[in-house]
């Protein structure tokens, strides 16, 4: 595309016109008069494509950058190389895209001398790619790990405060627009999983795919697992975690107590923070809302604006780190077993067999109601799982034990 040297408009393109493409066109004309200030250049919409209306090709020819907001795999994926390959600078919140075909898109990025941005892709308004790109470039990082799904957060604050099982509160979160129709992919981890791929690959310029993330939801969490925590002073979030162990890396997603002083502890209802964790920084942490149209909007658009200033950000090539499965979390424990003597005893000694030491236990009701509930110090994930296998066969439980990750971590 070629263009007037005396014409200041700087063309966008815009793929997908549903809640975050809407809230984007809306905004390009808000702040377009703030933007030309900053950058000499005044955006404007040069086409949109929606479901049933536009042309990628004639909106391609029309840009200076093409915005995708359409969501899945393909065609996103083979309009973006074309975009790249045509000269064109992207900006994406594609977070399934970037998390199966990331390596690709900045290659072809890489290849072609454009940008590849995607700031709304991870943790809404909070400016955690561009941090990890730009502001700690020069930092070795250890570990990041955060909140980075405000649905899921939600849900889990509305069943602390109010005691609500996990259908009411996805109901809840329904009715307020913090969560889809269908809500597969937030609630049962995938959602965050993609995130932490994305975080992880930038943290420590290893390539990771969605495939090497493991991850679990909270469609399991009970009210009571709950009402223990609050007794045992912890919140309960779904945390993601990308972090060096020993000459590898462990990326995962999975529901996790915390101690009230963790950074993360008192993040609340549609919000998202991560933590980013150094020697050279020791650790911030980053919040902001993570759920909502406006919010990726406004980082979207925030990626347009850098876009228009050079020099391109585009993630280093990368190395490959090996990924480790097997790490050291303490966990919570709930065991609803039979009201007899020796019970705790029987516990306590496969746990023991295992090398699994309890710190702390509670124990709760009567005849059926019985409970135990413990927390047990830091080990191997695959000796905790071993001994949650041999308790399972245990003739006085009454039903299958339930474990919950606890990070111990907490920070002055």
């Amino acid at each position: 595309m070629t263009s007037d040297p005396g014409d200041r408009a700087f063309r966008v393109g815009l793929l997908g016109h549903g809640t975050v493409g809407a809230a984007f066109a809306a905004l390009v004309p808000q702040h377009a008069a703030r933007v030309e200030r900053l950058t000499g250049l005044r955006p404007e919409l040069s086409g949109v494509m929606t479901r049933r209306s536009g042309s990628f090709e004639e909106i391609l020819e029309r840009s200076d950058l093409i915005v995708e907001l359409t969501g899945g795999i393909e065609p996103a994926r083979g309009w973006l190389l074309r975009a790249m390959q045509e000269g064109r600078h992207v900006v994406t919140a594609n977070k399934q895209l970037l998390s199966q075909y990331g390596e690709e898109l900045w290659e072809c990025a890489r290849a072609n001398g454009v940008q590849l941005r995607f700031e709304g892709a991870v943790a809404g308004v909070v400016p955690v790619i561009r941090v990890l790109q730009e502001a700690l470039a020069g930092a070795t990082i250890d570990r990041v790990h955060g909140i980075v799904n405000g649905t899921t957060n939600f849900i889990l604050t509305e069943m602390a405060r109010t005691g609500m099982t996990f259908a009411e509160a996805l109901a809840e979160a329904q009715r307020l627009g913090y969560a889809e129709a269908d809500p597969s992919e937030d609630v049962d981890g995938r959602d965050a999983a993609a995130k932490m791929a994305i975080l992880a690959r930038l943290a420590f310029a290893s390539p990771v795919h969605l495939d090497q993330v493991r991850y679990e939801g909270i469609e399991h969490i009970q009210p009571d697992d709950l009402a223990y925590a609050h007794e045992l002073g912890l919140e309960l979030k779904l945390i993601g975690t990308a972090e060096r162990v020993g000459s590898g890396l462990n990326v995962r997603v999975h529901p996790a107590f915390l101690y009230p002083g963790h950074p993360l502890a008192s993040v609340s209802g549609p919000f998202n923070a991560v933590t980013v964790e150094s020697e050279e920084i020791t650790e911030i942490t980053m919040s902001g809302p993570g759920a909502g149209g406006p919010q990726t909007a406004s980082a979207v658009l925030g990626d347009v604006i850098s876009a228009m200033i050079p020099p391109a950000s585009t993630p280093p090539t990368a190395q490959v780190l090996e990924i480790v499965d097997d790490v050291v979390s303490a966990f919570y424990l709930h065991l609803e077993v039979a009201d007899e003597p020796g019970v705790l005893a029987s516990v306590a000694k496969i746990l023991a067999e295992r090398g699994v030491s309890v710190k702390s236990v509670v124990q709760r009701g009567l005849g059926e109601q019985a409970r135990l509930v413990m927390v047990v110090h830091p080990v191997l994930e695959s000796r905790f799982f071993a001994a949650m296998a041999a308790l399972g066969g245990l003739d006085v439980l009454r039903a299958p034990p339930r474990a919950i990750r606890v990070l111990e971590e907490e920070f002055g």
